[in-house]
């Protein structure tokens, strides 16, 4: 494996609005700078993700400002009736206005209309995380409350350039496996997420994206035993896999995590089966069987993973420039991953998602 390590501190860019340096690490190394990006400002992408799972819900929220437009979206995923319900609200042209903190590690992230109200506080060792939403599923309104703590020493941090347009980058970091706690209410609907059995995930990203791309982003958290069982309280195992954005020749973004230590992988195949017209298909849905079990590898013979899948988290906008087909599929994983000393590391049962995009920004 031949990929750069980022070492900081240090800006991500350099003056004439390239990247200083491309590579993985397990922290923000590099400090993000909006103002050092050279590229149009409609053109600019930050966004917030977090998602909260026991073994019965998930409740995922984005708070995004991708230029062109905002999003301020909240899921429920509901795994014994294996449904889901996704409401979103679309502003125009944010370019900034939203103000997402340049780090992940302090600060405030928020929107708040008429409708929704997200509010994202990070600082001294939590995350605290607050969302309203009326009219969310029909009449029934949404309320979540959590808090995010026990953050891993290492996380996943990629600086992703694009070859084709200098310009273009992507910074993104994922911190998986974090302990949760707190509740949500969707009209009679109450759950409650226990710390003893929840868990919660940031995906934080800002770049430039070139204008057409399509990836593939697998994650899951939860407890495991190594062995093949789903033990509570033995080893706190996080999984990160993905490609298909931009240039990753420096580096990937593929760790699985053990008690909060990353073990690297190189590069995998989601091994998505494909539908016989696959050639010709235009949507995400027509080109692959989503609903089929995937096969998960890598190029080192370290992961052999059966992906599978419960349902189909399909999220499609399409708002006059920017069109978006996303399809987040949620399952579980079974099977192996080799870790950097060479020990084989059993799952069973690890509850994720996996997920297929085909983004026109």
């Amino acid at each position: 494996m031949n990929e750069k390590r980022l070492e900081g501190p240090g800006p991500l860019h350099r003056l004439d609005g390239a990247l200083s340096a491309c590579g993985w690490a397990t922290q923000l190394e590099l400090a993000y700078d909006r103002t050092r990006i050279k590229a149009p400002g409609w053109r600019i992408k930050e966004w917030d993700y977090y998602l909260v799972n026991d073994g019965a819900y998930a409740v995922a929220l984005t708070l995004g400002d991708l230029g062109y437009l905002g999003l301020v979206s909240a899921s429920v995923i509901d795994f014994a009736q294996a449904a889901y319900k996704t409401t979103s609200v679309i502003t125009p042209f944010p370019l900034g206005r939203f103000r997402l903190p340049s780090t992940s590690r302090e600060g405030i992230s928020s929107f708040e209309n008429g409708r929704v109200s997200f509010l994202f506080e990070a600082g001294n060792g939590e995350r605290r995380l607050h969302a309203r939403f009326a009219q969310f599923d029909g009449d029934d309104d949404l309320v979540f409350d959590a808090v995010l703590s026990d953050e891993p020493e290492d996380t996943m941090v990629i600086a992703t350039p694009w070859a084709e347009d200098p310009l273009a980058f992507y910074y993104n970091q994922k911190i998986v496996a974090m302990r949760a706690r707190g509740s949500f209410k969707k009209g009679l609907l109450v759950h409650g997420f226990a710390p003893d059995d929840s868990f919660g995930l940031l995906d934080w990203g800002r770049g430039v994206w070139t204008r057409d791309n399509t990836w593939f982003w697998g994650v899951a958290q939860g407890w495991q035993d190594g062995q093949g069982g789903a033990r509570p309280g033995s080893h706190c195992f996080g999984l990160n896999l993905g490609y298909g954005f931009g240039d990753t020749s420096a580096a990937s973004e593929n760790r699985a995590f053990v008690d909060g230590t990353c073990h690297k992988l190189h590069r995998v195949d989601f091994g998505v089966p494909e539908k016989p017209a696959a050639a010709s298909a235009r949507k995400v849905a027509d080109r692959y069987d989503l609903l089929a079990p995937w096969h998960v590898t890598d190029d080192e013979g370290r992961l052999d993973l059966m992906f599978t899948p419960l349902l189909d988290r399909a999220d499609c906008i399409n708002a006059l420039v920017v069109r978006t087909d996303q399809h987040q599929v949620f399952g579980t994983f079974d099977g192996t991953v080799v870790l950097d000393d060479g020990t084989p590391f059993r799952i069973a049962g690890l509850q994720g998602s996996a997920e297929v995009v085909h983004n026109v920004y």
